[in-house]
C-alpha cells in the first residue's frame, strides 16, 4: 500500500504556505478528512493498520481518538480491531472524556489519531484516559510525520515528539517536510502569508 500516492489522488497532499497547528510554517499539509470522506479508502487504510497492531501482538481493548481530526480514523480502527470506540473532545481548551463514556479500570485503550506530529493532542487523550484508570498502550494514526518514531520506520525520534518512548506508535506512512519558525520562514520573507487548512475561506 502505497499510503503518499493514496493521499496524491484525493488531494490530501497540499502544496503552498500553511500555517501549523504548532505555530510553524511548512509548503506542505497532510488534509487527511479528504481521504477518510470515502469509507472504502478510510475501511482499507484501518484494516492495513490493524493488521500491524495485531501482528505486534497488541492487546486493545477499546480505540479513543482526540476530536475532531482523529475521530473518523479512530473509528475504522475499532472496527477494523472488533473493539468499542470512544473520543475525548476539548472543553474550555481541556481534553475531556464525556457523553457518557466510561473507562475502567486497566482498560487497554489505544489512542488513534487521523496525523501524528509531535503528538500532543494524542498525549491529552492519553492523560485523560489515565486519570480515569485506563491503561494506553500504544498509539496509531494513518500518517506520522516523522518527529516521532513509528514501529518499523525509518525515521528517527526528534527531541519535539511528545509520545512515550515506552510506548509503540503504530502509523502506514512517515510524512517529513520542511518546517520553519515564522522569524525563518522563506516563503514569509519572500513576501507569502501562510494559510490554516480547514479554517474559513480555505
Amino acid at each position: 500500500m502505497n499510503v503518499k500516492d493514496i493521499y496524491e489522488k484525493h488531494g490530501a497532499l497540499l502544496k503552498g504556505h500553511f500555517l501549523l497547528s504548532s505555530g510553524k510554517h511548512s509548503p506542505y499539509y497532510l488534509q487527511s478528512a479528504r481521504v477518510l470522506e470515502y469509507p472504502e479508502v478510510a475501511e482499507e487504510l484501518a484494516k492495513a493498520l490493524a493488521k500491524e497492531i495485531i501482528e505486534a501482538g497488541i492487546k486493545v481493548d477499546t480505540v479513543c481518538s482526540p476530536a475532531i481530526g482523529g475521530l473518523l480514523a479512530g473509528y475504522e480502527l475499532a472496527r477494523a480491531l472488533g473493539v468499542r470506540f470512544i473520543f475525548t473532545e476539548r472543553v474550555q481548551g481541556e481534553m475531556t472524556l464525556r457523553r457518557g463514556f466510561e473507562v475502567k479500570e486497566g482498560e487497554k485503550v489505544l489512542i488513534c489519531e487521523d496525523i501524528i506530529t509531535t503528538g500532543g493532542s494524542a498525549m491529552e487523550a492519553a492523560r485523560e484516559i489515565e486519570k480515569r484508570g485506563g491503561e494506553v498502550v500504544a498509539f496509531a494514526a494513518i500518517a506520522n510525520r516523522g518527529v516521532c518514531k513509528r514501529v518499523n520506520g525509518k525515521t528517527t525520534r526528534k527531541p519535539e515528539c511528545k509520545l512515550p518512548k515506552n510506548k509503540p506508535l503504530f502509523a502506514l506512512e512517515d510524512f517529513e517536510f520542511d518546517v520553519y519558525e515564522p522569524d525563518e520562514c522563506p516563503m514569509c520573507k519572500e513576501g507569502s502569508k501562510p494559510i490554516k487548512p480547514g479554517s474559513r475561506g480555505n
